[in-house]
C-alpha cells in the first residue's frame, strides 16, 4: 500500500553522474517539479570527461534562487565505483539535514513521478526502507529488454535472495528510499561493496539491522541516451558479494 505525502519533509534525491551530459538537464528539472517543497537534488560527479560536473553547476545555479538551495554537486576527483559514490552522496545528504535519502540513476530509468509516492509510504508506515521495485505485483520492465537481459537480472535478484535468505523481491534495485535513522544505524562508511553489488549489502544490513523494508511496483526504463556502467568486473562482484555477507554473517 503507498500513500500520498505533505511537501514539507526534508528529502534528498542522490544521483550518481559519470558521462551523463545529455541526460542531467532533463532529469533535473524532472526531479526539482515535484510537489515537494523539502527536495533537494545532490548530483555526485566522478570527475566526468563529457562535463557533466559543469553542467551540473549550470543547473545548480539555475535552479537555486530565490534563497533556496535546492540543487548541490559533490566533485569526486576518481571514478571508484558506484557504491561509493553514493556513500558520498547519501553521507552528506544525512550530514546536511535530510530525513529521507532517494537513491536515482541519471538515465532516466527511474520514474521520477514514484518519489512522492515512495515517501508517502515511508511516512505513513515508519519503514526505513521502500523499493522501488520491478518484481512485485504491478512492477515492470521496459519492453526493449531483451530475453537474455531479463533472465540475467530476475536470476541475479533470485541468487543474491537465496544465497542471503531474504524476502526482498527487488534486492538488486538501484531507485531506492532511506530513512536518515536507517543509513546511520547500518553505517554507510562501513559498507565493502564498491559496485552495483552496493545496492544489495545496503539493504541487506539495513534489514539485519532490524529497519522494515516496503516494496512498491515501478516501470523500469531503458536509457535513452548514454551507455550502461555494467562491466565484467561489476558483474562478478555481485556474484560474490552475496556469498560473502552470507559466510560473515551466519
Amino acid at each position: 500500500m503507498s500513500y500520498d505525502v505533505g511537501a514539507d519533509v526534508a528529502v534528498t534525491v542522490v544521483m550518481p553522474t559519470y558521462n551523463e551530459a545529455a541526460n542531467l538537464p532533463r532529469m533535473a528539472e524532472a526531479v526539482l517539479q515535484l510537489p515537494l517543497n523539502g527536495l533537494h537534488l545532490k548530483v555526485v560527479d566522478d570527475s566526468s570527461p563529457d562535463g557533466t560536473g559543469r553542467i551540473a553547476e549550470e543547473l545548480a545555479e539555475k535552479y537555486n534562487w530565490d534563497g533556496r538551495r535546492r540543487m548541490s554537486v559533490l566533485h569526486r576527483t576518481e571514478k571508484d565505483g558506484l557504491g561509493r559514490a553514493y556513500v558520498a552522496g547519501m553521507s552528506a545528504a544525512v550530514d546536511e539535514g535530510a530525513q529521507y535519502v532517494v537513491q536515482m540513476d541519471a538515465d532516466g530509468s527511474h520514474p521520477v513521478e514514484a518519489v512522492p509516492r515512495m515517501l508517502g509510504t515511508a511516512v505513513a508506515s515508519g519503514v526505513g526502507l521502500v523499493i522501488g521495485s520491478r518484481y512485485v505485483e504491478g512492477g515492470q520492465l521496459d519492453d526493449d529488454w531483451g530475453a537474455h537481459r531479463v533472465l540475467l537480472s530476475r536470476f541475479a535478484n533470485r541468487y543474491a535472495r537465496t544465497v542471503l535468505g531474504t524476502k526482498i523481491r527487488d534486492i538488486t534495485a538501484g531507485f531506492n528510499l532511506w530513512s536518515a535513522q536507517t543509513l546511520r544505524d547500518v553505517d554507510l562508511h562501513s559498507l565493502d561493496s564498491a559496485g552495483y553489488s552496493f545496492q544489495v549489502e545496503l539493504k541487506f544490513k539495513a534489514v539485519r539491522a532490524g529497519h522494515a523494508a516496503v516494496e512498491i511496483p515501478i516501470r523500469f526504463e531503458e536509457r535513452t541516451e548514454g551507455v550502461s556502467k555494467m562491466t565484467l568486473r561489476t558483474q562478478l562482484e555481485s556474484a560474490v558479494v552475496p556469498v560473502k555477507l552470507r559466510l560473515k554473517h551466519k
